[in-house]
């Protein structure tokens, strides 16, 4: 379906632009300030680095408050903008109780058309919204970084900013170097009017609240890739470390990770600097076999389903954080995947896999069998089967599923086996799972498999089976 907005409505979609610092320079980073905390003087002569202070309406307040997170929409035409409205916003809509909304870039696939029909979907949801920009939020045929921006600040906004409220300091900063002509055409790291602004803002800040860095790429890299500049995390880091209580939400990746910043890193605070890599809201680019309400399934390449986060500030720098799969009323934290039939007596060679969507290296998890005692599951690095059975689906289909089809399985950051008994009487099995999560507590699913007792073919059977 193809989304029109009124003349009227792309007007008011248009956002207020900070203060420029010079003829051609960057621009004051805008730094909202909610109620009732009281409103800095501006910073100084406009020049790098320079501040604009504006008042906004109170928000994050009180004992705690919730924001929705949401990572890569990448839509790339009429028909991605649907899916990302009935898929995601539409059963949010007067179901949610944030005060404030971020999205991790990536908000259209170059396309720059679209971006004002995402903005529009996004504040449909009725709290304030931060908008990171991506890699594909970038201008076609840029021939710079500096003017990499222009339809993302018109009919966006600026490409970092601040909001400062009494539970949290929240800052949003463009991470993408654009490198026209290179492969590939950018990498993460910040530009020099950015840490200007970061060194003039981070000293003022109360260190009893929490710090929240909202960006594109994420800050670290997997092996053999260099995907960030290694001295632009470093020197980020030298600024964050006086911090006691930081997060920080990337995207981009198309999966989900929890990743601890140490000294291997450079990071030097007093604690591992947490960073959670959420999954996309458009998981697989839109792709996948549509459900009956036609919507693709846009599982992710570890097997996370596509969704959002949530992230509730608490006072004295605390948090929590929670994933919720899109359209799902059962908000499934564990997906299973195991046998549906196995021979009684055989090996116990096959095993039941978790995927716990929020897990990470700590979180312990563990499986049961027709209610017997808890046992405990092992982390294993490797693709999801379930997504590994669509990738099959998809290879032995005779016709399309969808207009794309779902991602090869890859690796999975959060997967956990055990193998199943099959010295069990005959018959149907339960299979519980429980993992412990971080912030939620337990999380519970499950499934079934059934034990068979072999029986030979008779000789007509074997020769209609043929060779």
């Amino acid at each position: 379906m193809r989304l029109r907005l009124p003349l009227l409505l792309l007007f008011t979609l248009l956002p207020v632009f900070a203060t420029p610092a010079a003829a051609g320079g960057p621009a004051c980073v805008p730094v909202a300030v909610e109620a009732p905390l009281p409103l800095p003087r501006a910073a100084r002569a406009p020049g790098p680095g320079c501040i604009v202070y504006r008042r906004a309406p109170r928000g994050l307040a009180g004992e705690s408050a919730k924001v929705l997170v949401f990572g890569d929409p990448q839509v790339k035409s009429d028909d991605d903008v649907d899916y990302f409205r009935r898929d995601i916003v539409q059963p949010l809509q007067g179901r949610h109780d944030a005060s404030l909304g971020l999205t991790l870039g990536d908000l259209v696939d170059d396309v720059p058309a679209l971006l004002p029909a995402v903005k529009q979907l996004t504040e449909s949801l009725g709290v304030p919204w931060l908008h990171a920009p991506g890699n594909h939020d970038v201008d076609p045929g840029a021939s710079s970084d500096e003017a990499s921006l222009h339809l993302f600040q018109q009919r966006i906004g600026p490409d970092t900013f601040a909001r400062q409220t009494a539970l949290a300091n929240i800052v949003v900063l463009d991470d993408v170097i654009y490198r026209p002509g290179q492969k590939p055409a950018y990498i993460g790291g910040f530009r020099e009017d950015q840490f200007a602004f970061l060194e003039r803002w981070l000293p003022t800040l109360p260190r009893d609240r929490l710090l929240v860095l909202a960006m594109h790429i994420p800050l670290f890299e997997d092996a053999a890739k260099d995907s960030f500049r290694d001295a632009d995390r470093h020197r980020l880091f030298a600024l964050l470390a006086s911090f006691p209580h930081v997060l920080v939400l990337s995207a981009h990746n198309h999966s989900q990770r929890h990743y601890y910043h140490a000294a291997a890193d450079g990071w030097t605070g007093a604690q591992p600097l947490h960073e959670f890599n959420l999954g996309a809201a458009c998981g697989s680019y839109w792709a996948g076999a549509r459900d009956a309400d036609g919507i693709p399934d846009a599982t992710m390449s570890d097997g996370t389903p596509n969704g959002y986060a949530l992230l509730t500030i608490k006072s004295g720098g605390d948090y929590a954080l929670a994933w919720h799969a899109a359209r799902d009323p059962a908000d499934s934290q564990i997906g299973l995947h195991a046998p549906r039939v196995l021979r009684r007596g055989a090996y116990p060679a096959w095993g039941v896999f978790a995927n716990v969507y929020m897990g990470d290296e700590d979180t312990r998890v563990e499986f049961r069998v027709d209610g017997g005692d808890w046992m405990p599951m092992k982390k294993v690095l490797q693709p999801d089967p379930r997504l590994m059975a669509e990738n099959r689906r998809d290879d032995e289909a005779s016709a399309l599923r969808g207009y794309d089809r779902s991602p090869e399985a890859e690796v999975s950051a959060h997967l956990w086996r055990a193998a199943l008994p099959t010295r069990l009487a005959a018959g149907e099995h339960r299979i519980d799972v429980r993992a412990f999560d971080r912030w939620r507590g337990e999380v519970t699913a499950s499934t079934s498999y059934s034990l068979l007792e072999y029986q030979p073919p008779q000789p007509h059977e074997a020769l209609q089976a043929g060779p």
